[in-house]
């Protein structure tokens, strides 16, 4: 009844990753989330075996990925380990992540050598980032021009619940405030550039959309601590509810990325320091930090 807490990824995704990685011979890769193992077999068919470490929360996972590659001859170092805590030991100078973090964690800049690169996504965005540490722990780069999404690191056996009760509360309720829309709905599965700056600005909220009996778009937003808003297309009304007015705030970021000329997501700037990960607009105006 939860979410899967592993999934098969794109295999052309991980080449494009691996790509942006772009590890030269003798360095130390380290992959983090094992999955089904595929991406640790290019790196150990890359570079050899003993140079790439590949860690998964799911012990599972890692002994099903270590005995599918060890039949067909590959062997890399396969550890159980969170990811959001103390890596394996080693000093790598290419890291590459097939799960979402927000924000990047400090053993992962720690653990990274001076020059070396991170290529990852940020949590609840498509957002695929490349950077490089520079020093006293700091990385610079950028997000790459095609959207990526990837399951959220977990220290658990499974992920929380999703927002079903909420969603039953937001489903047909009038809530606490109707108001007329401002601007059209959007469509949040397939406008990814505005959805990746909502959920920038406005961390864990769920987003759901449906077409009603005329094909007109209602879209919901969801909140953990019960705040929900609805936007219906075919009456252009918004409803809201709750201690946070979600709808508000993504009129707000559709309204200042507008003003921004929608600039594309890829001129978008990545810091990556121990305490946060900053995001910056390309004319520096518009500071995300997580």
């Amino acid at each position: 009844m939860g979410a899967p807490t592993s999934s098969s990824t794109l295999p052309g995704l991980i080449v494009r990753m691996l790509h942006l990685l772009n590890p030269e011979l003798r360095q130390q890769v380290l992959d983090i989330g094992t999955g089904s193992g595929y991406s640790a077999a290019l790196l150990g068919h890359r570079l050899g075996d003993e140079l790439v470490t590949s860690i998964d929360v799911d012990a599972y996972l890692v002994q099903a990925a270590r005995d599918r590659l060890e039949g067909f001859g590959r062997r890399p170092r396969m550890v159980v380990a969170d990811a959001t805590g103390e890596l394996p030991e080693g000093d790598y100078d290419r890291m590459i992540a097939t799960v979402s973090v927000r924000p990047v964690p400090r053993s992962w800049l720690a653990a990274l050598r001076p020059g070396g690169e991170i290529v990852t996504t940020i949590a609840q965005t498509s957002l695929l980032v490349s950077a490089k540490l520079e020093r006293g722990l700091v990385a610079r780069g950028s997000v790459q021009s095609d959207p990526a999404s990837f399951m959220r690191t977990r220290s658990g056996a499974n992920y929380p619940p999703r927002l079903d009760a909420v969603y039953s509360d937001a489903r047909d309720a009038d809530g606490d405030e109707v108001r007329e829309l401002r601007g059209p709905v959007p469509n949040l599965w397939t406008d990814w550039e505005l959805r990746a700056l909502y959920e920038l600005d406005s961390a864990d909220i769920e987003n759901r959309s449906a077409t009603d009996d005329d094909g007109k778009t209602i879209v919901w937003l969801l909140a953990g601590d019960g705040s929900w808003a609805r936007a219906e297309e075919g009456t252009g009304k918004v409803h809201q509810s709750g201690a946070l007015r979600l709808w508000d705030d993504l009129e707000r970021v559709r309204a200042r990325w507008e003003e921004a000329g929608q600039f594309s997501l890829h001129d978008l700037t990545v810091e990556l320091t121990p305490e946060t990960t900053k995001v910056t607009s390309p004319d520096g105006k518009w500071i995300i930090r997580l």
